[in-house]
């Protein structure tokens, strides 16, 4: 088969590398890549946001299947322009999207389908936000409705705090039309999880669930950021937790979405906090979690493209199951941790064009993922806040971490800077 990944982040990187195992896969392309990708395959260079252009190279190069990435085209309806033109393609529709593309949309969806989650208010200004009950007990969270490249949810402290950023939404446009509709949420508290569920709209496989640290601190202090780092199988998603959230968010939210008649296909990310009264949805997104894809997919058996085909056609999982048991999914017996090497002053301003070296050595069990890199004059350069996922693999989670570590003080640029925390909360649930 003759494929096409859209993206350029290190998620795409994981799909690159997983997809290509796969024997189905005779030609890989990616739209528009970066520094790593493109020194293992092709990147041609198009406007990856035209949709035209996307479909046009398509028919050109014979693409049998496109897998996208980033939520921007899902949300903005490149599988609906896909499906017209006759080309196959792994995702949501654009009305199915919404579940992350309009946060808003998602919390009413959540509330009546019985989804657990945190109580809520959506507002529309400034003055009737600041009337949100759930703005009387802090810490309280506000977050923008639509998409703000994960830097719109903001937990606050105090009612100046709020009033402040809430000035900034609204009054400043901050978000542009993105933050014309707020979501104010009590606080939940507990540790979070992240779980993958390829779906086709009818069935659903769970893969390995992760655990991600959006702070950009150790200790998880300071500024969120698009994530530093992960690790799987957080101990946190055991059997149990896992069968909950099956019945209780899951299928559920499946339903909702058949109910509306935009039934939901591709990748369903779960962003859930495991409280002292079980599961509860924090965000659902429309497609694989970025790092925690660099190390949820070196730990799946299975052919990831096969399970991807699966889930864009009809009965497709169901048939999947069929002939693949669950306990290929994962063994059990593997880990894995992603640690990230940012720039130094993300995630506010940084410097590109940075010189890279030591990240094209063979590191035992160790997988280099690249995202906000540039391949210039037989060099890498930065070229992004996130710059390089370090993915240690191991027997347990402390040697995969150990293993990761190790890469780390061999990989060198200006200003790296990474957290020296990863994994704390799976170390010290004792995993």
């Amino acid at each position: 088969m003759n494929l096409l990944i859209i993206g350029s982040g290190g998620r795409e990187h994981a799909l690159c590398w997983k997809i290509a195992q796969s024997p189905l896969c005779d030609k890989l392309y990616c739209i528009p890549g970066n520094g790593g990708i493109s020194a293992q395959w092709e990147c041609p260079k198009l406007d990856g946001s035209s949709f035209e252009a996307l479909a046009e190279f398509a028919r050109a190069k014979n693409i049998d299947f496109t897998i996208v990435g980033p939520e921007q085209p899902l949300v903005d309806g490149i599988v609906n322009y896909f499906d017209k033109t006759g080309l196959k393609i792994c995702g949501p529709t654009a009305s199915a999207a919404l579940i992350e593309g309009d946060k808003a949309f998602a919390k009413e969806l959540m509330s009546s389908s019985g989804v657990p989650t945190a109580r809520f208010t959506i507002h529309h200004n400034l003055v009737y936000t600041l009337e949100s009950p759930h703005l009387k007990k802090f810490p309280a969270v506000i977050k923008v409705s639509g998409l703000a490249a994960g830097k719109g949810v903001f937990i606050v402290d105090s009612p100046r705090e709020a009033e402040n950023i809430l000035t900034e939404i609204f009054a400043r446009k901050k978000f542009g039309d993105a933050g014309s509709t707020v979501v104010v949420e009590e606080c939940l508290t507990g540790d979070e999880l992240s779980i993958f569920a390829i779906t086709d709209g009818e069935d659903f496989i769970i893969l390995p669930p992760s655990q991600d640290h959006k702070r950009i601190g150790e200790g998880d202090t300071g500024l969120n950021t698009g994530g530093m780092g992960a690790c799987a199988p957080a101990p946190i998603g055991d059997p149990d937790t896992l069968g909950q959230i099956e019945e209780r968010i899951i299928i559920p939210t499946l339903e909702a979405m058949r109910r509306r008649g935009t039934p939901y296909r591709g990748l369903l990310y779960c962003g859930l906090m495991i409280t002292e009264k079980g599961p509860r949805v924090l965000e659902f997104n429309c497609r694989f979690g970025d790092p925690e894809s660099q190390c949820v997919l070196p730990l799946i058996k299975p052919d990831l493209l096969e399970l991807l085909l699966a889930s864009a056609e009809e009965g497709g999982i169901a048939r999947w199951k069929r002939k693949n048991p669950w306990e290929v999914i994962y063994t059990g017996n593997e880990y894995a941790a992603c640690v990230v090497l940012a720039s130094e002053g993300y995630p506010g301003s940084y410097q590109k064009g940075i010189l890279i070296a030591g990240h094209d050595r063979e590191y035992q069990d160790t997988i280099i993922f690249h995202a906000g890199t540039k391949y210039e004059g037989e060099r890498f350069i930065t070229s992004g806040g996130r710059v390089l996922g370090v993915t240690g693999l191991g027997k347990s989670l402390k040697e995969a971490l150990d293993r990761a570590y190790s890469a780390i003080e061999s990989i060198n640029f200006q200003g790296k800077y990474y957290r020296r925390d990863i994994g704390w909360r799976a170390l010290y649930s004792n995993i």
